[in-house]
């Protein structure tokens, strides 16, 4: 039966490093996204062109 006291105790100490790891890495930018925005603008001017040309 202690064995498995040792089992949660170790699993909920990885967890925790796991969840200090992700927020630590979220906060410091690794899942910010750079380029989409850039080329967001070239596709924003081509939905804009084929929706002017079905409303005609």
């Amino acid at each position: 039966m202690s064995v498995i006291f040792l089992l949660i105790g170790i699993s909920i100490t990885v967890a925790l490093i796991f969840l200090g790891v992700f927020i630590w890495s979220v906060r410091s930018g690794q899942y910010d996204d750079s380029y989409t925005p850039s080329v967001r603008m070239l596709f924003d001017d081509e939905l804009k062109k084929q929706s002017t040309t079905e409303i005609k």
